[in-house]
């Protein structure tokens, strides 16, 4: 199964709260009370974020955080790297001599494609998107292959 962590969904969770009123600056306790998750689990988010320049943090009575730019600028895979690093459904999709097998394997370049097949659909999201769900605009369309 693929999936994203617990930590990369709560950390979109948490930008989709700052996305919602772009324009403030929100507070770690505010945030966490809105995604209903635990303040020093929202606080390592955010620091993670701020690192990867995501968010800008503000210190001081009136800090918090806030948006470094704007939802529409903020993709998927910018969240999911921020989180995990580096886009990679195999070792070698991610980056190059990581494996003793990669001089003569048969399967790394279906790999490789696989993997920026992944990381553009997750590019064509925006963080704008995500506060809309029930949005169709722009939905990726789902290919089932016919059974034999």
């Amino acid at each position: 199964m693929l999936r994203v962590s617990k930590l990369t969904d709560y950390a979109t969770a948490v930008m989709a709260a700052l996305a919602d009123a772009p324009a403030r600056v929100h507070s770690a306790q505010e945030l966490a009370e809105r995604v209903r998750l635990e303040l020093p689990t929202v606080s390592k988010l955010l620091k993670q974020l701020a690192h990867a320049g995501l968010v800008d943090s503000f210190r001081g009575v009136n800090g918090g955080y806030r948006l470094a730019r704007a939802s529409e600028r903020i993709s998927v895979a910018d969240i999911v790297t921020a989180m995990e690093g580096p886009i990679g459904m195999t070792e070698c999709s991610a980056q190059s001599g990581l494996c003793g097998l990669e001089p003569h394997c048969g399967v790394r370049v279906n790999w490789q494609r696989i993997n920026q097949a992944i990381a553009e659909a997750l590019a064509g999201v925006s963080l704008a998107d995500m506060l809309k769900p029930s949005r169709r605009r722009g939905a990726i369309p789902i290919h089932v292959a016919p059974s034999l």
